[in-house]
């Protein structure tokens, strides 16, 4: 039995290759991306969580609320939409 596990452990496996780091397979998802012909692109959004753009979006939403014109744009809205699918 001693021969037979020897013999076992003498067969070579194949060598594994090396792990990629994580800089090295985002390099390969990107170019696989670019293959597909994409391309990246970097939004910047507001932050919400910021007290200083909250309260500037406040006061944009206050100024909008007292635009002299607000009736006769929400009745072209209300016209121009298809509100069906909301129902």
């Amino acid at each position: 039995m001693a021969t037979r596990l020897k013999r076992a452990r003498s067969k070579k496996l194949p060598a594994k290759k090396p792990a990629k780091t994580p800089r090295e397979r985002m390099r390969a998802r990107r170019q696989r991306l670019r293959a597909q012909g994409l391309r990246p692109v970097q939004h910047w959004v507001p932050d919400l969580r910021d007290p200083r753009v909250r309260a500037d979006l406040r006061r944009q939403g206050e100024l909008l609320a007292r635009h002299p014109e607000n009736d006769e744009i929400d009745a072209w809205i209300d016209a121009a939409y298809d509100w069906s699918e909301w129902k």
